[in-house]
C-alpha cells in the first residue's frame, strides 16, 4: 500500500507537469550537437531548489532521461551525436536516413530509449532497497574504500591515461578539503580568504567544470553545417513497432547491459551505447550490415543508453557514489537540500525517494509522445537555433545557476573560474570527471578515512582497521582490478596496432569538429604544456602539505595523504613526459579560434567581477549582448542584429524577474534593475 501511495504521489498534476517540461527541456537540449545531458542538469539544477524534493528530483531525473534521448536526433538526421551516448547511433542511424529511412529510425530510437529507460527505472525500484540492506553493514572503512573505488574507476575511463585521472582526483578532493574540516572542525586551504570558510560550492563547481568549456568551445568555431536529411515517409509507427517486437531480444539483452554500465561509476551512456552496440553486431545473423543502415544498430545503442539512467541511480543513492556524471550533479543538489544520501535513504527518506523513483517511470513513458512529436515537427528549428543566441543564453544560465544557489556572487566568480581552469586542464588530458567524482565524494571520504584513523588508532590495530575487514578486503581488490584494467587494455592495444577505447576517445568521436586538444589521438611526443600542468601540481600539493603543519592531527592526516599521493602521482608524470611517453601534445587550432576564445573568456571574466559593480540585470544584459555579437562569425542585417538585441532584454528581464520577484533571490543593486 505504501508503494502504492509515492504511485500515486508521483501522479499529482505538478509532478505530471515537471515530468513533461523536463523531458521536452532535455530533448531540445540534448538534440543540439554540443550540449551534453550533463550540462542540461547542471544548468538547470538550480531552479529545482525552490521545489520540494520529490518534485525537484523528477524534473532533474526527466531532464537527464530527455537529455540522452535527444541525442538521437542529431545522430540521425544529421550524423552528429548530440550527446557522447549517441556515437554508436551514427553508425547505422544516419545510413538508414540518407537512404530515406530517417523517420523509421527515429521512431526506433524512441520506442528504444523509452524500452531501456524503463528497464533502468525498474532495476533501480527492485535492487536499490535491497542493497541498501546490504550497505547497512558497511562502516567508515568501508564506506572510504567505496569512494576510492569510485575514484579508481572514474580515473581509469579517463583519457586513456590513468595517471592523469589519478591526479584529477586528488585536485577534486583538495578542493573539497577547503574550508572548515568534516571532523575536527580545522579551517584548511583557504588562503587567508572568508569568502571561502564555508567551503566550495558543489553546484556552482560542477556548473563551471562542465559548462563553461562547453561554451568556449562553442564560440570557437563556425557551427557545422548541419543538413537534416528529408524523408516525407513519416514515422512508421506500425513498421517501427514490428521491428522493435521482433528484436526484443536485442532491447532487453541492451537495456541489461546499460544498466549494469550505469551502476559503474563513472562509465555513462557512451561506454553503454558502445558495448551493447558491439554485442549486437556480433550476436546479429545480419551482422555484415551493421554500419550500413541496419536497424538493430539504433535499438542496440538508444536501448542501453537509456537504461544508464536509471542503473546510474542505483550507487548514487544508495553507497552516494554517482553512477554517471549527471548523478554527481543531482547527489550534489540532494546536499544542498539537507537529504543524507546512504543506505538510511530508503527509510528516513522513503516517500522523496520513491516518489522520484516512479516520477523517473512516467517521465520515460512520456519520453514517448513528447519525442516523437519534437522529432515530427519542432527538430529543424532546433537545429536551425543560431549560435550568436545560444552561446549567451547558456552563458547566462551558467550565471543565473551558480547565483541562485545562495544568492552570492562568489559563487558566480568561483564557478567561472573553475571552469577557465577547467578548460586549460581538459586541453591537456586531464578529464572534469575525475575532479568533479573527487569534490563530491570528498566529504565522505575524509569522514570514512578520518574515523577509521580513530578507531585502528585508539585500538592499536591501524592496518587491520583498513585492510582486514573482509568487505573492505573486496572492495580493495575491485579498485586494485579496475587500476590494473587500463594498462592491460593498452598493452593489448598496441598488439592489435590499435589505440584502446577511452572516455575521452569517445568524446572525440562525439565531437568531431573539436579540436584535437579535446582528445584525439595525436602522435606522441613530449607536451611542455602537461609538465607544466604537473608541476604546477606538485606546487599546489606542497603548499596543502605546509597547510597541515598548523592543524589538528584530525584535521591534517587526510590532507596530508592526498597532498602526497599529489605530489608523487605529478613526479611520475613529469618523468613520463621527459621521456616522451604517456602524454599527447595539442594540435594547433586556428588563430581566428583562439581569439573567439580569448574574447569570450574577458568579456565573461568582466561580467562575474562587475556584477556587484553594476549590479546583476545591467551587467547582465551588457554581457549577454557582447558575448552575443563574439558569438556570432557571420554578417548580418541590421533587422537580423535588432531582432537578436530585442530576444536578448527579454531573456535577461524574464530571468531576473524570475529571481528577484519569483523566487525571492537577494538581487546586487545596479545601474539598472
Amino acid at each position: 500500500m505504501e508503494l502504492l501511495s509515492y504511485f500515486l504521489h508521483a501522479l499529482t498534476p505538478m509532478n505530471l507537469l515537471l515530468a513533461l517540461v523536463g523531458v521536452v527541456l532535455g530533448t531540445v537540449i540534448g538534440a543540439l550537437p554540443g550540449l551534453s545531458a550533463t550540462m542540461a542538469v547542471a544548468v538547470l539544477v538550480p531552479f529545482t531548489f525552490a521545489m520540494e524534493p520529490a518534485s525537484g528530483l523528477i524534473a532533474l531525473g526527466a531532464i537527464y532521461t530527455g537529455a540522452i534521448y535527444g541525442g538521437a536526433f542529431a545522430a540521425i538526421l544529421v550524423n552528429t551525436p548530440g550527446t557522447p551516448s549517441s556515437i554508436a547511433t551514427t553508425f547505422d542511424g544516419y545510413p538508414m536516413a540518407r537512404r530515406g529511412d530517417g523517420g523509421l529510425a527515429v521512431t526506433l530510437a524512441t520506442f528504444a530509449s523509452v524500452s531501456g529507460g524503463i528497464v533502468g527505472a525498474l532495476a533501480l525500484l527492485f535492487l536499490a532497497p535491497p542493497l541498501a540492506k546490504v550497505a547497512l553493514a558497511f562502516g567508515p572503512p568501508e564506506y572510504f574504500w567505496l569512494a576510492i573505488f569510485g575514484l579508481t574507476l572514474i580515473a581509469a575511463l579517463s583519457v586513456g591515461n590513468t595517471l592523469k585521472g589519478l591526479i584529477g582526483a586528488c585536485i577534486g578532493l583538495l578542493l573539497s578539503m577547503v574550508g572548515v574540516a568534516v571532523v575536527g572542525g580545522d579551517v584548511r586551504l583557504t588562503g587567508g580568504l572568508p569568502s571561502f570558510l564555508g567551503g566550495i560550492d558543489v553546484v556552482s563547481a560542477l556548473i563551471g567544470l562542465y559548462c563553461i568549456p562547453v561554451i568556449l568551445d562553442l564560440v570557437a568555431t563556425k557551427a557545422a553545417h548541419l543538413k537534416v536529411e528529408a524523408d516525407d515517409k513519416g514515422y512508421r509507427l506500425a513498421e517501427a513497432a514490428a521491428i522493435a517486437w521482433k528484436s526484443k531480444f536485442n532491447v532487453v539483452r541492451s537495456s541489461v547491459i546499460g544498466t549494469v554500465v550505469g551502476i559503474l561509476p563513472g562509465a555513462g551512456g557512451s561506454i553503454a551505447g558502445l558495448v551493447s552496440y558491439t554485442e549486437a553486431r556480433r550476436a546479429s545473423p545480419r551482422s555484415a550490415n551493421f554500419g550500413k543502415g541496419e536497424p538493430d544498430g539504433v535499438i542496440a545503442t538508444e536501448a542501453a543508453n537509456n537504461a544508464t539512467v536509471g542503473g546510474g541511480f542505483i550507487p548514487t543513492l544508495v553507497l552516494g557514489i554517482p553512477g554517471t556524471p549527471p548523478d554527481a550533479i543531482i547527489l550534489g543538489a540532494l546536499l544542498v537540500q539537507g537529504i543524507k544520501i546512504g543506505p538510511q535513504l530508503f527509510n528516513a527518506e522513503a516517500d522523496t525517494v520513491y516518489t522520484f523513483i516512479y516520477g523517473l517511470l512516467i517521465a520515460t513513458v512520456l519520453m514517448l509522445p513528447a519525442g516523437l512529436l519534437i522529432g515530427r515537427y519542432a527538430y529543424r528549428s532546433i537545429i536551425s537555433f543560431p549560435k550568436s543566441l545560444l552561446v549567451p543564453t547558456i552563458a547566462f544560465l551558467t550565471v543565473v545557476g551558480s547565483f541562485a544557489i545562495h544568492s552570492n556572487v562568489h559563487d558566480v566568480q568561483v564557478m567561472f573560474v573553475l571552469g577557465v581552469i577547467g578548460w586549460i586542464l581538459n586541453r591537456y588530458g586531464f578529464q572534469p570527471s575525475p575532479i568533479v567524482l573527487g569534490l563530491v565524494l570528498g566529504q565522505i571520504a575524509e569522514q570514512g578515512f578520518v574515523q577509521s584513523w580513530l578507531i585502528g588508532s585508539s585500538t592499536g590495530n591501524l592496518a587491520g582497521m583498513y585492510f582486514g575487514r573482509p568487505i573492505s578486503i573486496a572492495i580493495i581488490a575491485a579498485a586494485a582490478l579496475t587500476l590494473c584494467y587500463p594498462f592491460y587494455a593498452e598493452w593489448r592495444a598496441r598488439r592489435r596496432n590499435s589505440e584502446p577505447l577511452t572516455e575521452i576517445a569517445t568524446e572525440a568521436e562525439a565531437h568531431p569538429t573539436a579540436p584535437a586538444a579535446t582528445g584525439a589521438p595525436q602522435a606522441s611526443t613530449r607536451d611542455t604544456g602537461a609538465m607544466i600542468c604537473a608541476a604546477i601540481f606538485v606546487v599546489i600539493g606542497a603548499i596543502a602539505l605546509m597547510d597541515t603543519a598548523d592543524m589538528s592531527a584530525m584535521g591534517a592526516v587526510f590532507p596530508r595523504a592526498i597532498s602526497i599521493l599529489l605530489i608523487g602521482f605529478s613526479l611520475v608524470m613529469i618523468g613520463l613526459a621527459l621521456t616522451g611517453r604517456g602524454v599527447r601534445a595539442p594540435a594547433p587550432e586556428p588563430a581566428e579560434a583562439s581569439r573567439k576564445r580569448i574574447a569570450l573568456g574577458v568579456a565573461f571574466a568582466a561580467w562575474v567581477f562587475a556584477i556587484p559593480v553594476l549590479g546583476f540585470g545591467a551587467s547582465s544584459l551588457i554581457a549577454f549582448l557582447v558575448i552575443m555579437f563574439i558569438a556570432e562569425h557571420e554578417p548580418q542585417p541590421n533587422a537580423v542584429w535588432l531582432r537578436r538585441i530585442v530576444i536578448a532584454i527579454a531573456i535577461v528581464a524574464l530571468f531576473w524577474l524570475l529571481m528577484a520577484k519569483g523566487l525571492l533571490l537577494r538581487m546586487p543593486d545596479g545601474l539598472l534593475f
